[in-house]
This record gives C-alpha cells, sequence and structure tokens, in this order.
C-alpha cells in the first residue's frame, strides 16, 4: 500500500463524523471533521485494561472501578483520553453505561474507542449459524459505543489465521452497521496478525471503507516485525495502542525502544492520540509509571514539534 498518511485520512472511511459532540477523527494536521469536535492531536491516553487488576480487585495499595477512572486519571496522572474494553464493564446496562458516561462528562473526559474483547465467539467460523452469533455479539458493542458516543470500536482478532474471504465479509458487515451508528471499525494488530509486518495494512484495504488502523506497538512476534509493522501501519492509523512491557526506576525499557515506536509514528505523520497500555498490580507504581510514560511521549512530541 503507498498511500500517504493524509491520502487515507481524506479517502477513507476515517472522514465519517461523530454524531457526539466529544471525540472526532485523529487528523495527521490536527484538524477537526466538525468545530465542535475536539482534535486529539497531541493527546496521551490509556487503554482502560491497564488498569484490569484495580477493576478486579486483585491489586495491592488500592482498587477502584471504571467508573472511578476518569477521575483519577485526571487527578492523579493528568490523562483525560480512555480507550475501553469490554472485559472493563461491570453492566452493560443501560444505567450503568449513563453512569459511565456521566463520570467521564464530570471528569472533562474523552471516551474514545471499544475494543470488543468477548471471548468464545468467531465471526471468522465457516459455520453460518455460529458466525451471525458474533456477529450480532459484535453489534450489540457497536451500539453500546454509539450509545456512549464513541468513535471506534475493535473486535477481537484470534489466534489462527481465518477464511480471508469470510473475515473481509464479516468486517465489511460490522463497518456497514456501525456506519449507520456514527462508528468506525478498527483494526489492531494481535493474534495471527502478529507474525506479519503488512498484516493490518492488506486488511484495512481489501476491507475497504469505514476501516482504520489502531497499530499496538507491543504487539509483533520480534523487533524486526515490529518496526516493519508500525512503518506500514501508522500512516493508516487514527488511534494507538502505545504498550509498554517492564519499565525500569527511569523509564527504561528493555523489550523494545519506545522512542523508536513514536518515532515510527511521528515520522508517518500520526499525533494522536498514543493510549498507553501499560499494567500493574501495585497500583500505587501503576499510576507513577503512567505519568512517567505520559512525560516521555509529551517530551518527545515538544523536541519532535520543535
Amino acid at each position: 500500500m503507498n498511500q500517504t498518511r493524509r491520502t487515507f485520512l481524506k479517502t477513507s472511511g476515517c472522514a465519517i463524523l461523530a454524531g457526539s459532540s466529544l471525540v472526532g477523527r485523529a487528523m495527521a494536521d490536527g484538524e477537526n471533521s466538525k468545530g465542535s469536535i475536539p482534535s486529539l492531536a497531541g493527546e496521551v491516553g490509556i487503554v482502560s485494561a491497564s488498569c484490569q487488576a484495580q477493576f478486579s480487585g486483585r491489586s495491592t495499595n488500592g482498587k477502584f472501578s471504571l467508573l472511578e477512572l476518569p477521575q483519577i486519571l485526571r487527578d492523579e496522572v493528568g490523562i483525560r483520553v480512555i480507550d475501553l474494553n469490554t472485559m472493563s464493564f461491570a453492566s452493560f446496562d443501560r444505567a450503568y453505561l449513563d453512569r459511565l458516561r456521566a463520570a467521564a462528562d464530570k471528569a472533562g473526559s474523552v471516551l474514545t474507542n471499544l475494543k470488543m474483547n468477548q471471548r468464545g465467539i468467531d465471526m471468522n467460523d465457516p459455520d453460518r449459524a455460529a458466525r451471525d452469533k458474533a456477529l450480532e455479539e459484535y453489534k450489540k458493542s457497536i451500539d453500546i459505543a454509539s450509545h456512549l458516543g464513541l468513535k471506534w470500536v475493535r473486535p477481537l482478532p484470534l489466534s489462527k489465521q481465518p477464511d480471508m474471504a469470510i473475515h473481509i465479509a464479516s468486517y465489511q458487515q460490522l463497518c456497514d452497521y456501525a456506519a449507520e451508528r456514527n462508528v468506525q471499525l478498527l483494526v489492531e494488530n494481535f493474534g495471527w496478525m502478529q507474525s506479519d509486518s503488512n498484516s493490518v495494512a492488506k486488511l484495512v484495504q481489501a476491507i475497504g471503507h469505514n476501516v482504520a488502523a489502531c497499530p499496538d506497538t507491543g504487539n509483533w512476534n520480534s523487533n524486526e516485525i515490529r518496526y516493519a509493522g508500525l512503518e506500514k501501519t501508522f500512516p493508516i492509523a487514527v488511534t494507538c495502542d502505545f504498550k509498554a512491557r517492564e519499565l525500569g526506576p527511569d523509564g527504561e525499557h528493555k523489550k523494545y525502544d519506545l522512542k523508536r515506536c513514536f518515532t515510527i509514528g511521528w515520522n508517518a505523520g500520526f499525533r494522536g492520540p498514543w493510549c498507553l497500555e501499560h499494567a500493574h498490580k501495585d497500583t500505587k507504581r501503576l499510576l507513577r509509571e503512567l505519568v512517567m510514560l505520559r512525560k516521555m511521549i509529551q517530551q518527545w512530541t515538544a523536541e519532535m514539534s520543535s
């Protein structure tokens, strides 16, 4: 795929407008699709799965709920953008969703994405009934995303590479359903996609409409694949899971080069949101390291912008 980031954002489904006033598309140049929709350029966010130990009560030094997360992030971390995950929800009842929306609004947070991580369903199943069941489950999640005013949703890639004809057709069906609700589908490098640096770009191109990339800096099978994959994926990305594994006391990251991942995205024209995915059972350490990562990205952004 030889599209530049600007060409992709102008010609793909990224041009769909959000019905909510909370979030617009992430533009390479920081433009908004509507005057009332804030740009996410330069924003550092978080993937809610980072706090799963805290949500489930498996953490030390404090626990909290998804409903408490927006205010904690604003007060303790200095982050307002939140990328949600279905496993983070205590309920999908309308009343709970409204409480989450109210908590986000009170904290001044921007809810952007819903990672649809339902287990035990397969939208690529050769059996039509099983496949339809998975698609209906995903459509319910798209309805939830629409109700919350989210811009994006992401189905869960499985470990086994699917029949691509079925996979693309299922994605397209979800893209059509989501488009009617002002929601866009994302493709993330996970599962079977992690071994191929071209996997995200090829799939986005094959799906063809109302779809964009969400590169995960951590989900590649090797550093060679990682950096090549990010170079091919960031030009068509609208958001990013900026994943960090174990951090040293001064932010050292031995697993792979975090700044190199950021720089690849920056050089491709990506400007955010950079959604941190970094977990720790020790709540105090988690919050401290999230602040550390936020400051890193903000420092690199300032250096690149100067």
